[in-house]
């Protein structure tokens, strides 16, 4: 293992660890739903990480923000921990090719709406009718809260 790999898989670890403590911070965007932090240090490991790390990121964050909060979903979780890895590494792809206004607004999509459409058919259009709105503005707090903090990793060099 080279110390560019190892550096990388510790960086992963660090920010899977930070995803689960943005799980933990809740703030309620409507009367029956709360907008965890639990994307934004996903998000940011693309500015650090290459994107197969930061997709591991998002996966092993939501794993993780899933588990603290009593698997609601039960296996359905899987299903969201593949999406967050591919939405997380077409994140990092799109920030390494300089496409810096599409990657905000892919993850808006990706994660605010096309993220919950297996589970239009696995649950039921009304779950999927009342999730989306939710899942959205959760989507665009962890944005700004990435968006505000990446200038900060933008000198990280981890290379090396």
């Amino acid at each position: 293992m080279t110390k560019a790999n190892l550096r990388y898989l510790v960086l992963t670890a660090l920010l899977a660890a930070l995803c689960a403590i943005g799980g933990l911070v809740k703030i309620p965007v409507s009367a029956t739903a709360s907008a965890a932090l639990d994307s934004a240090p996903a998000l940011l490991a693309a500015f650090v990480l290459p994107p197969i790390y930061a997709g591991f990121t998002g996966t092993l964050g939501h794993i993780a923000t899933a588990v603290s909060s009593g698997m609601p979903l039960g296996p359905l979780h899987v299903i969201i921990a593949l999406e967050m890895f591919v939405i997380i590494l077409v994140f990092a792809y799109l920030h390494k090719k300089g496409f810096d206004k599409i990657k905000w607004l892919w993850t808006l999509v990706a994660n605010g709406v096309l993220a919950t459409l297996p589970f239009y058919f696995l649950i039921s259009p009304a779950f999927f009718i009342a999730a989306v709105p939710n899942l959205l503005l959760a989507t665009a707090i962890n944005i700004v809260v990435a968006w505000l903090c990446a200038p900060l990793l933008q000198r990280v060099k981890v290379e090396g």
